[in-house]
């Protein structure tokens, strides 16, 4: 089953840090040789700019994201089950 990541690239999200946290998404989905199981796109405006940043993971919203908390998300939904 794939994984899909809608990222907010509204003006109010972009500025706030999801420019970076695509960029971390990029490297993090490279690093873990798994960019064939993901689906990576950008939303024009989530509508809740306010709570922003907003990334989206599987239909779930996570509001402020920044990179420490991204990194921990990231780890959380993709963890290999060995």
């Amino acid at each position: 089953m794939a994984h899909i990541i809608k990222v907010c690239m509204g003006s109010s999200c972009f500025a706030r840090g999801n420019a970076k946290n695509l960029q971390i998404i990029q490297n993090f989905l490279e690093q873990h040789d798994i960019e064939a199981e993901v689906e990576l796109s950008g939303l024009r405006c989530c509508n809740q700019c306010a709570a922003g940043p907003n990334i989206t993971i599987d239909e779930v919203t996570y509001h402020g994201v920044d990179s420490g908390t991204l990194l921990d998300i990231l780890e959380k939904v993709f963890q290999k089950k060995e």
